[in-house]
């Protein structure tokens, strides 16, 4: 139901929840009862702020290159997106299609598996490009697990989100959010109390008209993709307050690839 506003100007929360319960019709019954279910409890727990939904497309295809620093990152990304009259869809790793409930959320939001270490290890980039051709958004957590990053700041991606930006050519959005790490702290246990700030902020496109036309060669796929990057760890910063390293932290080899949400790391 509706929050009972009795005719007053409605608090950010209350917009927020209104625009969810509007936009979630079009998000399958269990991603959209997950919705309904988890933001409000989430909401009332923390102190969020959005910035930057007007640089979101109203229409077509849209790739959404986020930062990863906690578990609970797809729950206030996904606010953000259905927030401005979007419906995300992620990437995940594929063992979660097995788990009772989690199963028929990402089935119901027809959000993509990732089938790692396997022959179908390319079918998360195919299915991620043919939604975005059927004009969908989908969310993508370049870094492809938590930042390893000591200071918490993104680390060096893979370059799958450069690849798909590449072939689609659908506008690459950056997102950054700071806070989520201290909600649910990626190496501990939830702490809820005090309430902790949450704040997510979009930029314009990444500027990759310099790729258009351009083979995909490893060497542009990763200039691509540090591109897009460049502008989500220039939003981090924005929001820290503070300067960004002069380069990203590089984990090495080891770790996935293509991926889609906390639950993929």
């Amino acid at each position: 139901m509706p929050p009972n506003t009795a005719g007053r100007p409605l608090t950010f929360r209350e917009k927020v929840l209104l625009t969810l319960r509007r936009t979630r019709r079009g998000s399958g019954f269990w991603f959209g009862l997950a919705i309904e279910l988890i933001w409000p409890f989430a909401m009332f727990l923390t102190k969020p702020s959005f910035r930057g939904g007007e640089h979101i497309p109203k229409t077509g295809g849209a790739l959404l290159a986020l930062n990863h620093v906690s578990f609970s990152d797809p729950v206030f990304d996904t606010a953000f997106v259905i927030s401005n009259g979007r419906i995300p869809r992620y990437l995940a790793k594929s063992e979660l299609w097995s788990v009772p409930v989690v199963k028929w959320v990402l089935g119901g939001g027809r959000h993509i598996p990732v089938y790692r270490s396997s022959t179908r290890a390319s079918d998360a980039y195919k299915e991620a490009v043919e939604a975005l051709k059927r004009g969908e958004v989908v969310a993508f957590y370049p870094e492809g697990t938590y930042t390893a990053d000591p200071d918490g700041w993104p680390m060096k991606a893979k370059n799958g989100i450069g690849r798909i930006a590449m072939v689609t050519g659908v506008p690459v959005i950056p997102v950054a959010n700071w806070g989520t790490q201290d909600v649910v702290p990626p190496d501990a246990k939830p702490t809820p109390f005090p309430r902790k700030r949450v704040r997510i902020v979009a930029g314009p496109p990444v500027d990759l008209s310099a790729f258009e036309g351009k083979p995909r060669t490893r060497t542009h796929l990763d200039a691509a993709t540090a591109a897009i990057m460049d502008d989500v760890t220039a939003l981090v910063a924005e929001l820290r307050g503070e300067p960004a390293p002069a380069a990203a932290f590089d984990p090495g080899p080891g770790r996935p690839g293509v991926t889609g949400t906390a639950a993929a790391s």
